[in-house]
């Protein structure tokens, strides 16, 4: 029967942690394996077909979408920062729909908004009690 309690429950703390551990661990591994790692591991092909809207280069444009597609989602993998590791991928995401595609339909963004509700939604609420960030407030709480 307790059980059945944490499930029923609509503030379970054991529930909303794992919920934002889904949410964190699936919106890092979405974008670290479709737009970050294809990126990296082929920066040479990027330099030459990345989009430059603000124009700075295409070296600094590919080394700022890597930073935001690679180096932040393993932050908000691990808990660390996660709030601070979204702002860089929503700005990416946002410049990308608003900028860079700004004649798309919804239903060709569809996976961009997706990252950007995830993404917003992990910086407003942080990365849980399941995370490197939430172990060390935890501990320091204690």
């Amino acid at each position: 029967m307790p059980r059945l309690k944490t499930v029923l429950d609509p503030q379970s703390p054991t529930l909303t942690a794992t919920g934002l551990l889904f949410m964190r661990v699936m919106a890092a591994l979405l974008l670290l394996f479709i737009h970050g790692l294809p990126k990296l591991l082929n920066w040479s092909g990027e330099l030459q077909t990345i989009e430059d809207p603000f124009g700075l280069g295409a070296p600094l444009t590919l080394g700022l979408a890597v930073f935001a597609e690679v180096v932040c989602p393993l932050l908000l993998l691990l808990g660390i920062a996660a709030r601070l590791a979204c702002l860089p991928v929503l700005a990416v995401l946002l410049v990308a729909l608003a900028v860079v595609h700004p004649d798309w339909t919804l239903e060709q963004g569809q996976f961009a908004w997706l990252l950007v509700v995830l993404y917003g939604g992990l910086a407003l609420t942080g990365p849980g009690a399941y995370s490197v960030s939430g172990m060390f407030w935890r501990n320091r709480l204690a």
